[in-house]
């Protein structure tokens, strides 16, 4: 299965750095953010750099990388939830509620990958078990869970948000997010 190594993440965060110099001072005192740099980003396996990424979400010139970068390095692959995800998903819940977020509309894709990612997984599936591993090697799917019912009043309110563009949310997305805030 394709793996996110922890280079691979470093060099992305770097890489966006540097293209972005100013971005990190966007969100500098944004409510949303509080907090962010008080978490040890490096005891996940992640670059010291995830508060710059997620302030670079506020930064209409550089939103657009530092969402794509920011999901590369809390995501370790392609179905598979880092360790790190949970520590960031209050914040892109908070960002994901306000709609002067340059990528709100993305943040909020992005918070539908992690509501099913964070299912418990069939025991009995075989086909899952291979696919997604199961749900002891992956603690971080129940702390996810967590956060979303820990936030549900977040996750309500972005499901009944009038300012998001019609049919961003179908049915089962809802589905998803709400079953996710129920944990």
């Amino acid at each position: 299965m394709c793996r996110i190594t922890a280079a691979g993440k470093e060099a992305a965060v770097a890489r966006f750095l540097q293209e972005f110099p100013e971005a990190p001072r966007a969100g500098r005192d944004h409510p949303a953010l509080r907090g962010c740099d008080d978490i040890a980003w490096a005891d996940f396996g992640c670059p010291a750099g995830v508060p710059a990424l997620l302030r670079g979400l506020l930064d209409p010139a550089a939103a657009a990388e530092a969402e794509r970068v920011l999901c590369n390095v809390l995501m370790d692959g392609v179905f598979t939830l880092g360790p790190a995800m949970p520590a960031a998903l209050p914040f892109l819940l908070r960002l994901a509620a306000d709609p002067a977020v340059p990528v709100r509309t993305e943040l909020v894709e992005v918070l539908f990958v992690v509501a099913e990612l964070s299912h418990p997984v069939d025991g009995g599936s075989e086909r899952a078990i291979r696919f997604l591993g199961g749900d002891r090697d992956h603690p971080e799917r129940a702390r996810c869970r967590a956060v979303f019912f820990e936030h549900a009043e977040l996750v309500r309110g972005l499901l009944d948000d009038r300012t998001l563009p019609d049919g961003l949310i179908p049915p089962e997305e809802r589905a998803s997010l709400l079953k996710a805030a129920a944990a």
